[in-house]
């Protein structure tokens, strides 16, 4: 018996649209911040891979839920933006509570990008339980 691929189209489309919000995200991130967190990773820096991750992570919980509750492909893009939003407001709370995060990022300090992690993770958590609706 073949499985039923019919729903094949709708997965990839899905899939697609996620990654691609996942690249605008990164990119969009790496750029705001004023750290340069992958030629800082590239020279073995925690820090900066801490801190990303979470942000990425951050940034993945409420796009996953988004994807499992959207209706279309449309309100996947809206809510992956409102996702985005979301999580770089939080970062610029962080930095605002952080005031000098990029410089404690760079000099390689683990407890700040671990709490800037941290932060974005579980900002991401609540907004990802907001988008049950």
């Amino acid at each position: 018996m073949l499985p039923d691929l019919s729903t094949l189209p709708a997965f990839a489309a899905y899939f697609g649209l996620g990654v691609l919000l996942l690249a605008m995200f990164c990119t969009v991130h790496i750029w705001l911040t004023p750290q340069r967190e992958l030629a800082l990773i590239r020279h073995g820096n925690q820090a900066a891979a801490i801190s990303l991750a979470g942000a990425l992570l951050g940034f993945v919980a409420p796009l996953a839920s988004a994807m499992s509750h959207s209706v279309s492909l449309m309100d996947l893009a809206l809510w992956g933006v409102v996702a985005m939003i979301v999580q770089w407001l939080a970062h610029v709370v962080m930095r605002v509570l952080i005031h000098d995060l990029a410089a404690q990022v760079e000099s390689d300090n683990r407890a700040v990008a671990v709490f800037a992690a941290a932060v974005a993770i579980g900002v991401g958590l609540i907004n990802a339980a907001a988008m049950t609706w």
